[in-house]
């Protein structure tokens, strides 16, 4: 019977046990380095998915580098129908946070089997209860075969891969617990604070259970934190809508300045009407301006807005580090990541001649200022309201005979109704213009 490359590994190594006592399976911690987690050197951390992320690499096939076996429902593309080989992600216990995955052999009405790791504490085969399936999946185009050259055919960047990237850099850059009195975030643990965490859990903070809630926050597991950042921050700001590079400055952002605060400021650093909410029109905007131009400006922007804080003379220094060491990060990945391909939740590939938003009007070529009628509003408003004030600083005079002649009323009424013809074209001009404006040379003979 065939069968997939990484199910072939995965029974290569079926028997694998953890080691007894003080002692680590060198077997097993090698499927944490191979899943991407090198730093794991003790095989009592739970393993199943690194054992699947391990044989997914061994296969060539990039998993979600995450020792998370949830992490997995967001992998690949969806499976209506068992397939052997699929990874089957299952529930464990009543948190939603908690999980179990391997990879299927069979399945009936009630029953689901999995190869896996770390069931029984060893590469094994065992039957769960088919209502703890959560989902099956299957490598997708969109998973790069690992050591594949980067085009813009077919495989693409693996947001998956991305956001572990950058939240790596997000819990070090936010370290562990602290309890600053001037943070007014208060108790905070690899960046979540106990507010936060408070709301995660379905409960309010008050005074009864501060303590108690401080130590829970204080052991908050690895799969909670991870949670709760691609919840709360990953998804929440669109990060997987955005190029690569952008998505983890952006997310840096959305974590540390709020994730309405990273999505006004990343609507202003790429021209988009800021209103706090990315939607097809920001996404659009992000997409046609180059990539290096839109990290410097959001990154001005931070800065901008840390130095406006009351408290940047407690943290500043270390909110510009922070700024400077994301944008280094953000552009080592632009230099390495392809753009993303088009998909429709996000913007339309740039070409020669960019598809309009849907909702905005058409670009046209530009045109002369001396055609725009916004433009002549401004001189005619200008020239009736403002230049019989500022005449006479230039050595311009009205003489009392030219006054007597014209007669003070309709003085009055001509700079009037010129203010308000002025500004009615100006407006009229505004409404209707669709098109950018062209300096043209012009020569005045006097």
């Amino acid at each position: 019977m065939d069968q997939p490359r990484w199910l072939e590994l995965a029974w290569a190594d079926l028997g694998v046990t953890e080691a007894s006592g003080a002692a680590d399976n060198p077997d097993v911690v090698r499927y944490y380095a191979d899943a991407g987690h090198p730093e794991v050197r003790h095989d009592e951390v739970a393993w199943c998915a690194a054992f699947v992320g391990a044989c997914l690499e061994r296969a060539g096939l990039q998993g979600t580098r995450s020792l998370a076996a949830r992490s997995y429902l967001d992998w690949g593309t969806p499976l209506d129908e068992p397939r052997i080989g699929a990874v089957a992600v299952l529930s464990r216990g009543s948190d939603p946070s908690l999980g179990h995955v391997g990879f299927l052999l069979a399945m009936n009405a009630s029953r689901i089997v999995l190869l896996g790791g770390n069931q029984g504490d060893a590469v094994s085969v065992q039957s769960f209860d088919r209502s703890r399936l959560l989902g099956l999946r299957w490598p997708a185009a969109h998973v790069i075969p690992r050591g594949a050259p980067a085009t813009n055919e077919g495989a693409t960047h693996d947001m998956h891969a991305i956001f572990e990237r950058a939240l790596a850099h997000v819990l070090e850059m936010e370290g562990g617990f602290d309890e600053d009195p001037y943070d007014p975030g208060g108790p905070t643990n690899r960046g979540i604070t106990l507010a936060e965490f408070a709301r995660d859990k379905g409960l309010e903070l008050t005074p009864a259970n501060f303590a108690a809630m401080k130590a829970e926050l204080k052991a908050i597991t690895p799969d909670t934190v991870r949670r709760i950042y691609r919840d709360s921050y990953w998804q929440a700001a669109a990060c997987p809508d955005l190029p690569p590079a952008l998505a983890l400055f952006h997310f840096d952002a959305a974590v540390n300045q709020g994730v309405a605060g990273a999505a006004r400021m990343l609507q202003q650093a790429v021209g988009a009407d800021v209103d706090g909410e990315i939607g097809p029109l920001t996404l659009a905007a992000a997409a046609a301006r180059p990539l290096a131009a839109t990290l410097d400006a959001y990154a001005a922007i931070r800065r901008q807005r840390y130095r406006a804080l009351p408290t940047f003379w407690r943290f500043g220094k270390g909110w510009l580090s922070r700024v400077d060491a994301t944008l280094a990060l953000a552009r080592e990945i632009a230099r390495s990541v392809p753009a993303p391909p088009p998909t429709q939740k996000g913007p339309a590939p740039m070409t020669s001649e960019p598809a309009p938003v849907p909702g905005t009007p058409a670009i046209s070529e530009p045109k002369w200022w001396g055609s725009s009628v916004t433009i002549w509003g401004i001189l005619i408003t200008a020239l009736s309201t403002v230049l019989p004030a500022v005449a006479p600083a230039l050595g311009f005079n009205i003489t009392a005979e030219l006054i007597r002649q014209l007669g003070d009323n309709v003085v009055t009424l001509a700079q009037a109704l010129g203010g308000l013809i002025g500004t009615i074209m100006a407006i009229y001009g505004r409404l209707r213009t669709n098109a950018p404006l062209e300096r043209r040379q012009i020569t005045l003979h006097m």
